[in-house]
């Protein structure tokens, strides 16, 4: 399902307009990614839209190490 697992954001439903005013359904869907967070000291795979992961940066609550390459 669509959905993200924080905020709640889900799917948006509404019309294309085309030149012509033919309204046809449409479905708008979050940007979801998968990422693997530290919750409560167990690793916990969770569905989180982009916008949840920009603001759990910004507030310092996300701390996604990158792989360091070794040479």
């Amino acid at each position: 399902m669509q959905k993200c697992e924080i905020t709640g954001k889900g799917k948006q439903y509404g019309h294309n307009v085309s030149f012509s005013q033919r309204h046809t359904k449409k479905v708008w869907k979050p940007n979801l990614q998968t990422k693997t967070l530290v919750v409560d000291g167990r690793k916990v795979k969770m569905k989180i839209s982009t916008s949840a992961i920009r603001t759990l940066k910004k507030k310092g609550l996300l701390n996604l190490e990158q792989p360091t390459e070794t040479k």
